[in-house]
């Protein structure tokens, strides 16, 4: 099968970030791993069975969203609003349309976010990010992409474990 790929060569930096947020979301990417996939037959009974003293995968899937939802309110104008000590505090999951909202909000957020970034003038990537402290926008965003491979790679796992 010839997959086509759009000329990255006419695509702005901000667009290549978004597409990248994207492919780790919903696939494309050069890993071939994506959460869309790797969620897509997960019950809630798997999602919050606990492996070892390994998080569950609704925690890993509430934590990648945690801060995907923190920087997009930034990315819409408002303050950043989080701790990682709350980065881990899933409300509980007690069925199945549970675990599905939960799901459906990663993906909605996930959209939203590429959006904003789409719409972000280049130049925005360097400048600071909500703090000083926090680096720059292109720093948080990359950063954004690399946790979220990493706590896929988690979630894949222990899907396997679970099989």
């Amino acid at each position: 099968m010839l997959t086509v790929f759009p000329d990255i060569r006419t695509m702005s930096l901000v667009e290549q970030i978004a597409k990248h947020f994207r492919e780790v979301h919903s696939g494309g990417n050069w890993t071939a791993v994506n959460l869309k996939d790797t969620l897509s037959g997960v019950t809630w009974q798997q999602a919050i069975t606990k492996v070892g003293n390994l998080n569950t995968i609704a925690v890993l899937v509430f934590h990648i969203n945690y801060y995907v939802s923190a920087v997009l309110q930034v990315l819409q104008g408002g303050p950043l609003d989080a701790s990682d000590k709350f980065s881990f505090d899933l409300p509980p999951l007690t069925s199945e349309e549970d675990w599905q909202k939960l799901v459906d909000k990663v993906f909605t957020d996930a959209e939203q976010f590429a959006a904003e970034i789409g719409k972000m003038e280049e130049k925005k990537l360097f400048e600071a990010f909500a703090a000083p402290q926090y680096g720059n926008y292109y720093r948080n965003l990359t950063g954004i992409i690399e946790h979220t491979h990493y706590h896929l790679g988690q979630i894949s796992l222990i899907k396997k474990m679970l099989s």
